[in-house]
């Protein structure tokens, strides 16, 4: 695992195609942003594994590792 030090403003770059930006930091949370293309699924954790879960469940247990996991129906408020 890769662990940085980021200050407000501050970014990271993925690749050519994924940058990350502090934007707020506040008590025990910070606010990042995230520019990525859409191609790029993007999701907090919690959301990637109902995704994940769901696609096993649809799959029959056989979750394919190749395409990255897409939700169904409504999109929680501030995932894209």
């Amino acid at each position: 695992m890769l662990v940085l030090t980021r200050r407000l403003g501050e970014r990271i770059k993925i690749g050519d195609d994924v940058s990350v930006v502090v934007l707020e930091i506040k008590g025990g949370q910070v606010r990042l942003g995230i520019e990525a293309s859409s191609a790029v699924p993007v999701h907090r954790e919690e959301i990637w594994k109902k995704i994940k879960q769901q696609r096993e469940e649809e799959d029959g247990g056989a979750a394919r590792a190749d395409a990255p996991p897409v939700l169904h129906g409504a999109c929680l408020a501030g995932e894209r």
